[in-house]
């Protein structure tokens, strides 16, 4: 992570401003929840959480149209 280390408080700030600017302050949460799920789901993919999940949710769907 090297390229974090050139960004100083002042940056931070700089960009927090530029994604009120663009998104507003009502659509921010909705941004960060969104955010949150995709590397959720990333993360997930790595480690291959994914075909467990698709396991269950096919296991759940047999269940249901019984």
């Amino acid at each position: 992570m090297n390229f974090l280390r050139g960004i100083g408080p002042l940056e931070i700030f700089l960009i927090f401003v530029i994604i009120m600017v663009v998104f507003g302050v009502g659509k921010l949460p909705e941004v960060g929840q969104g955010l949150g799920r995709g590397i959720r789901l990333f993360k997930d993919s790595l480690a291959g959480k994914e075909e467990e999940k698709d396991k269950d949710l096919a296991s759940k769907t047999t269940k249901s149209k019984k």
